[in-house]
């Protein structure tokens, strides 16, 4: 079982997320490697949001493949680099969520594994065993 709080001696969460999830009882952890913005065919587009879009689609895809959605991810971390409109990138991850809300980091970076790259995502997600 997940556990979703914001305890009342913290502040409120200043974006779509929350403070803590607790996990009880018998679950199925996935923890995934550092998603990059890179399509199946090893290309990577140059436009960072585009970037950001490609990347949640991989978290996406990798949940996919382990029997998970997004409301089953318990903590992303957002590792950006360069510019980005604050809006988009905000609407972007919003609309990746929908209405689920993990833990979340987001920090800007001097750089990742490679120059091309402007967005890499960790992220961990907990199912409970069926």
């Amino acid at each position: 079982m997940k556990i979703v709080r914001n305890p009342e001696a913290v502040h409120q969460p200043v974006a779509p997320y929350v403070h803590q999830i607790e996990v009880t009882g018998p679950n199925r952890w996935l923890t995934l490697s550092g998603q990059l913005g890179m399509r199946v065919d090893g290309t990577v587009p140059e436009e960072p949001i585009e970037q950001l879009k490609v990347a949640l689609s991989n978290v996406q895809k990798n949940l996919i493949a382990a029997g998970m959605d997004v409301q089953d991810l318990t903590k992303v971390v957002f590792y950006l680099v360069g510019e980005y409109d604050i809006d988009a990138r905000r609407k972007v991850i919003s609309d990746f969520f929908e209405n689920h809300l993990p833990c979340t980091t987001l920090l800007y970076v001097a750089g990742l594994a490679a120059p091309a790259f402007k967005v890499e995502i960790d992220a961990w997600a907990c199912k409970g065993i069926e």
